[in-house]
């Protein structure tokens, strides 16, 4: 019996996203990762992928904007569990905790509201890539600083010759593919 084994998570990704030139400014290479979410099949491969990943050892998903909300709500709903949007400065009502950081090509500040997380909570973070680490690094910041634990974070791609993992230090880090 002979049976058939399609192409791995990493193989969909990487054949699903595109490269857009100086983007969002020249001398950037962005990894458009739209084609993916446009392909049902593909989308759902990678949440499956990251759910099962997961499944029992977290309580809620943060997603962070923009791209992250995407994934991030898909593997909580496939979770049955919370997700917390982790947005630009200026854009939560309400009482916040931010965090500064540096990226590839400038500076910025993400938020979360104060009381979106339980004391001793395990959290997944996700994006959509790992660039330098700065969102990724400011986002697990967020989170610990509202008591809660960083159980995990989960990429779809990671640009690994920009060292943004290092950023994590001992936080446990996932990318499906990594370029």
């Amino acid at each position: 019996m002979t049976s058939f084994v399609g192409p791995s998570v990493a193989e969909v990704v990487a054949s699903r996203l595109r490269d857009i030139p100086d983007f969002p400014k020249p001398g950037v290479l962005f990894k458009d990762f739209t084609p993916l979410l446009a392909d049902g099949e593909a989308f759902a491969t990678v949440v499956r992928d990251v759910a099962t990943r997961h499944t029992g050892s977290v309580d809620v998903v943060v997603g962070i904007e923009a791209r992250g909300f995407i994934l991030a709500a898909a593997v909580a709903f496939d979770l049955g569990i919370g997700m917390v949007p982790v947005r630009k400065s200026g854009k939560l009502p309400g009482l916040t905790l931010s965090r500064s950081y540096a990226l590839e090509y400038g500076t910025a500040e993400i938020e979360v509201h104060a009381d979106s997380f339980r004391a001793g909570e395990r959290v997944l973070v996700i994006d959509d890539v790992l660039a330098t680490g700065g969102t990724a690094a400011a986002a697990c910041e967020l989170v610990e600083s509202a008591g809660a634990v960083v159980a995990g974070v989960d990429v779809v791609l990671e640009l690994g010759f920009l060292e943004g993992r290092d950023k994590l230090g001992e936080r446990p880090v996932h990318a499906i593919l990594t370029v």
